[in-house]
């Protein structure tokens, strides 16, 4: 047996069993996967795949625990990479960073500056999509590190931990009748069109459920996954708009809008850091990681990626 076959068997299960597709990504033929895959299972002696005909339908029971050593197997085979590279040249290489729109456009510039100041031979990729994309980019490898509110947390592939909190807030023209209120209750801004989040997106699902408790239907007029496109929006007179603080901190380009907190109404938000368990990550990881938020460091990370993530929390 050998790591191309196991590479194979992998690609196989993520491709939803279309060896067709398996090979496009592998850069190899349809007949060579399918080969290989036969020749590991005459070698264990056990079918990973049940078929019908030539396709693929279902990973059998003996199959399903070739995969978990499979996986195993090829994250240690990461970690050795990561190690050679990681003594052949201790600040140099890439830093792949998963994360979210508002994340990589508000929250993330001064860190990242701040790495390359002190690794500049350190090159920066960032990859942007939903919280679920960000968790999938970690387990499949794409990313080293992610960040984001929703979904990190559901996965059990995945080593997470609270970076910082934040709350949502309103915002609105300067001569909105709201922006002359004192105290804006969930009811006011249910009487208005309201332009916000995609419901995947930056703590939708607090704000669904903050509406839904008082029994309250929100007028959606219209989602979006960016914050700049909510507040453009806004500035437009199609609603009034929530969004993440961070999206409007104060640097100038939010004076033509009135900014209300809604911690009150809608609760705390808690960004998430996120590595996949058992990875070896170089030293200009753990420094993102501290730059990211004063509560990381890495003998917290170091502890979290052992098996002790539950001692830490804000």
């Amino acid at each position: 047996m050998n790591l191309h076959q196991f590479r194979f068997v992998r690609e196989a299960v993520r491709r939803n069993l279309n060896l067709t597709e398996a090979a496009k990504v592998l850069h190899t033929s349809q007949p060579g996967v399918s080969k290989a895959i036969i020749e590991l299972e005459e070698e264990l002696g056990v079918e990973i795949f049940a078929r019908h005909g030539k396709r693929l339908k279902r990973v059998t029971e003996p199959g399903e625990h070739v995969l978990k050593s499979i996986e195993l197997i090829m994250r240690e085979v990461g970690n050795l990479k990561r190690i050679g590279e990681q003594f052949s040249a201790q600040d140099s290489g890439t830093l792949s960073i998963a994360t979210t729109h508002t994340q990589a456009r508000y929250v993330l510039p001064i860190p990242v500056a701040k790495l390359r100041e002190a690794f500049p031979k350190v090159n920066v990729s960032l990859h942007q999509g939903s919280p679920d994309q960000v968790a999938r980019m970690l387990i499949d490898e794409v990313a080293e590190i992610g960040i984001a509110t929703e979904s990190l947390p559901d996965h059990q592939e995945l080593v997470t931990l609270p970076c910082y909190e934040w709350q949502h807030v309103l915002v609105l023209p300067l001569g909105h009748a709201l922006a002359k209120k004192e105290r804006i209750s969930l009811e006011d801004i249910a009487s208005e069109p309201l332009i916000t989040y995609h419901p995947s997106f930056t703590g939708r699902t607090r704000i669904d459920t903050a509406f839904a408790q008082r029994k309250l239907q929100p007028r959606i007029a219209l989602e979006a996954i960016d914050s700049d496109v909510i507040k453009t929006y806004v500035r437009l007179g199609l609603g009034i708009g929530i969004v993440a603080e961070m999206a409007v901190r104060d640097d100038g380009s939010n004076s033509d809008l009135a900014v209300r907190p809604l911690g009150l109404l809608f609760g705390q938000n808690v960004a998430r850091v996120a590595f996949k368990r058992s990875a070896y990550l170089r030293n200009f990881v753990y420094t993102f990681a501290e730059l990211l938020s004063d509560r990381l460091d890495r003998n917290l990370i170091a502890k979290a990626m052992t098996g002790h993530s539950n001692d830490y929390e804000l």
